[in-house]
């Protein structure tokens, strides 16, 4: 029997990268996916690639920006309808419009980044809880950041957003067990597209510093994710699994 067999997991930001690297590993594992996004070719695209891989369970996408509370209702209700249970969610969409030093931070854009990252993880759990989690239990399993654990020179705000999920992780998992166990995982440098330019030119730089002397793929945060989705945490809630290759485990010395 695999560990997911039978249950039904949605998962935000599932078209693409660490989203659809998660999809992967449950669907293998033998759950029915929900994968949502904000583009409808993004999700036809990834449903026709979870369906060639492994696993035999079913695959719906659904149209839905995760910064958007009415749609993530819409599509935690339309999953309701096509598989009647939401045992797993998994909030991974996020977003980052802002590059620089916090002070020239615009507020428009500091607002999408907290709607998102911050908002968006609250008003799907919200909805996956009062539509099944609250009476039949379940998981949720949030994707923060290494970086809401560390100060960047170019990405503080949206790395503020990643510490308050961990804050909030270990919050949800108090307000909602015994049913809910709530759990993170903060990824360094995964390889994704959405990453490319992070890590593309400077890989071998990073490497060489990192002791396991390599970057995270999405299948490396798609383990742990199954790990945190399935029993195998039962006693696990409102902890952050940080995933860096050892990236925070260096002497503050290193050289930058």
């Amino acid at each position: 029997m695999k560990v997911l067999d039978g249950r039904v997991a949605v998962i935000t930001g599932g078209s693409r990268g660490i989203g659809l690297g998660i999809a992967r590993a449950f669907r293998a594992a033998g759950a029915h996916i929900v994968i949502a996004a904000r583009k409808a070719e993004g999700l036809r695209d990834a449903r026709a690639e979870l369906l060639r891989g492994e696993g035999t369970g079913d695959v719906l996408d659904i149209v839905a920006n995760a910064g958007e509370p009415e749609q993530a209702e819409r599509c935690i209700a339309d999953t309701m309808v096509h598989f009647g249970q939401v045992d797993v969610l998994v909030n991974n969409a996020a977003t980052n419009p802002y590059m620089g030093d916090l002070l020239e931070l615009d507020l428009p854009r500091a607002e999408k980044t907290v709607r998102v990252n911050q908002y968006g993880m609250i008003a799907w759990s919200r909805a996956a809880w009062h539509a099944w989690m609250s009476e039949h239990g379940g998981t949720i399993v949030n994707i923060a950041s290494v970086g809401g654990l560390i100060v960047d020179p170019q990405i503080g705000y949206y790395n503020a957003t990643k510490a308050a999920m961990l804050l909030m992780t270990r919050q949800l998992a108090y307000e909602l067990g015994p049913k809910v166990r709530v759990n993170a995982i903060a990824p360094g440098v995964i390889k994704t597209e959405l990453a490319r330019a992070v890590w593309e030119a400077r890989e071998p730089v990073l490497t060489a510093k990192l002791p396991l002397r390599r970057l995270g793929t999405t299948e490396d945060v798609g383990n742990a994710a199954l790990f945190l989705a399935s029993e195998a945490s039962s006693w696990m809630t409102g902890q952050a699994l940080v995933l860096d290759g050892g990236a925070t485990a260096l002497p503050i010395a290193v050289d930058a």
